[in-house]
């Protein structure tokens, strides 16, 4: 079907089965920002800073807002800066450092990890808040002179992922601009009110769209901190569809007009506490809905249940999505804790779109990389129960030792995945009833398992001794109705 640009036409799009399938994603920051490669982290990840805005901004653990947090006055990253660099050095003196480290780069060996962990799709910002470019564009920035970079980055790392059967998708800034404007954000009203309003911004970020579109085909537009007020969205978005009919759009596409600026400065401290206690929920989860997307991104968060519209929780696997040299083993993820948040998301119907944030020269710090294939060594075996899955009828349950379980299905399978090691032989799921003649197995493990229907609950027992895991799955054919 073709697409019109409205509103109407465009919420006609439904999520393609390629997005439902896939699962997990890897999504890259990658620019100027990696070269000081710093953010404060002892006052802990997002979730505990955006507890209070104006703290949150000050002490941003975003590596990748550091343009921003340097003009905090005595933020520890103007601090940090003032200290390392002095006050007469601009962030933008860091990029002749960045294009000359990203001569190093190799772009085919970046998708081999990648690949190797079991994404079936990427994201790469293509350009952020800093307004830096990684394309050549034809369309260069007004504000800043020769503001990209010196290596077509999206266009390699797109052939690279391509060519090992994976999608590309773009991250793109397209409510923020800080070669538009230079205001530093401080708390939640300059938050909202920071997007360049002028009429040629939208004009230059519409052919980014565009030109990205047509030259890259990319699978995802993932747009970020809104869309320019009193203009379409639905051109681009139409633009999209009918160019790319399996494309998706997220949810960050929502317009702040000075009208709704103006009211939200007349009533900041309502505005202000309602901002608070969304926050509770980790940032980005259900703020600022607009009127169509595709799915939902929630940002360090997840969800309590099963949801009816696709999400896609993004996170690093430190506090930062942008490399932070400051960070060490205490703020990343652990395998563990990796493995079973992603079991948890998919059995809720959604995906992971797990962050690498790569130094200057596009090296995958170690830290990250442990986790990434510590999370692709668990898939190997169990991959199974995660791709090509849909959420079943619960999304979760328990034994009766107290090991907590998350349920996917397929077909007529139904996987029961323990997020533990079983510490016996005898595992009892409780309230779950399945076929008499039902059989079950363990992935990973070829012996069928003998098991005992004891009323609502089902008694399995498993001979093997299993080795440390962060997660075991069963897989019982044929599924139950209940």
């Amino acid at each position: 079907m073709k697409y019109e640009p409205n509103l109407k036409s465009v919420r006609k799009h439904k999520v393609p089965d390629w997005f439902h399938d896939a699962k997990l994603g890897i999504f890259v920051h990658w620019g100027i920002y990696s070269v000081p490669a710093f953010a404060p982290t002892e006052q802990g990840s997002i979730n505990e800073t955006m507890k209070d805005q104006a703290y949150h901004f000050k002490n941003n653990p975003y590596a990748e807002w550091y343009l921003n947090t340097m003009k905090i006055k005595d933020s520890p990253t103007q601090k940090h800066h003032n200290k390392v660099y002095g006050k007469d050095f601009t962030y933008f003196s860091f990029i002749p450092e960045f294009n000359q480290a990203i001569k190093r780069w190799e772009p085919n060996k970046m998708a081999d990890l990648f690949k190797k962990v079991g994404a079936r799709y990427v994201v790469l910002v293509t350009k952020h808040h800093d307004g830096f470019l990684l394309w050549p564009s034809k369309y260069p920035n007004p504000k800043k002179k020769d503001h990209f970079a010196k290596r077509n980055i999206v266009g390699e790392l797109t052939k690279a992922v391509k060519e090992r059967g994976m999608r590309m998708g773009f991250y793109y800034s397209g409510g923020l601009d800080w070669t538009f404007n230079e205001d530093p954000i401080q708390d939640f009203l300059s938050f909202v009110t920071n997007g360049p309003l002028e009429p040629n911004y939208h004009e230059y970020i519409k052919k980014h769209f565009i030109e990205l579109i047509d030259l890259y085909e990319p699978s995802i537009i993932w747009n970020d901190i809104g869309y320019p007020p009193d203009v379409n969205p639905y051109e681009i978005i139409a633009y999209f569809y009918n160019k790319i009919p399996d494309g998706l759009i997220n949810d960050r596409w929502f317009q702040i007009t000075k009208k709704m600026r103006d009211l939200i400065r007349d009533n900041l401290d309502r505005f202000t506490q309602a901002a608070k206690e969304i926050s509770g929920e980790g940032a980005g989860a259900d703020v600022l809905k607009p009127p169509h997307y595709d799915y939902r991104t929630p940002e360090y968060a997840t969800y309590h249940k099963i949801k009816k519209d696709k999400f896609e929780s993004c996170r690093g696997i430190g506090y930062s999505f942008g490399f932070n040299r400051e960070e060490g083993e205490k703020e990343h993820i652990t395998i563990n804790e990796l493995v079973r948040m992603f079991i948890d998301i998919v059995s809720k119907n959604g995906n992971l779109l797990l962050n690498v944030g790569p130094m200057a020269d596009g090296t995958i710090p170690e830290m990250q990389v442990e986790r990434l294939l510590g999370l692709g060594r668990w898939l190997e075996t169990n991959g199974e129960a995660i791709f090509e899955t849909r959420p079943w009828i619960r999304a979760e349950g328990g034994t009766d030792d107290g090991i907590d379980i998350r349920f996917t299905q397929k077909e007529d399978t139904l996987y029961v995945i323990l997020l533990d090691t079983p510490k016996s032989e005898k595992i009892t799921i409780k309230t779950l009833l399945i076929d008499k003649n039902a059989i079950i197995n363990v992935l990973g493990y070829t012996t069928e398992l003998s098991w005992k229907q004891i009323g609502e609950n089902l008694t399995i027992t498993i001979s093997e001794k299993l080795e440390e895991a962060p997660a075991y799955t069963i897989k019982i054919v044929p599924k139950p109705s209940k």
